[in-house]
């Protein structure tokens, strides 16, 4: 996708740390100097080429509940499938395919252990396929965020 100036902006802004205030949309755009339509338009465009894929909080799992890695094996045939299955979980912020015997790969956040427990095994339950869960025992800070400048 080729990016125009809005949007390059936009993502360089706000990969990281949206306004917190009531109307963070309004105040997105009047730091971006462009109307909140415009601003709305753009995420719209963004999104529908699949160059976004979320907006929303990450939180700390430690301050906010639990947390877990999470990895199923599917049959190629079931992935569309058991990966929206997957997507409809609120507690599932995205989830990922990758090329290995464990090819579904998400993340759980829950208000406790016990609770993302309770989720794998409904999980399991609907699926049929045994969740390999990968609680974090180490946190490492990597910045996911890329600078893509103003101009191309």
């Amino acid at each position: 996708m080729d990016l125009d100036l809005l949007s390059r902006r936009l993502i360089d802004r706000y990969q990281h740390g949206m306004p917190l205030c009531a109307e963070p949309y309004r105040e997105m755009a009047r730091l971006l100097d462009c109307t909140e339509a415009e601003l709305m338009a753009c995420l719209q465009r963004l999104e529908l080429a699949g160059a976004l894929s979320r907006i929303g909080p990450v939180f700390e799992h430690t301050r906010a509940g639990a947390s877990t890695l999470a990895a199923l094996a599917v049959p190629i045939e079931r992935l569309e499938q058991v990966a929206q299955r997957v997507s409809q979980y609120p507690e599932v912020n995205h989830n990922y395919a990758r090329e290995h015997h464990y090819n579904l790969w998400f993340v759980l956040t829950g208000p406790h252990r016990q609770h993302l427990e309770q989720v794998l095994a409904e999980l399991e339950k609907d699926t049929g396929l045994p969740p390999l869960d990968l609680p974090m025992l180490t946190a490492y800070r990597i910045d996911l965020g890329f600078a893509l400048g103003e101009h191309p």
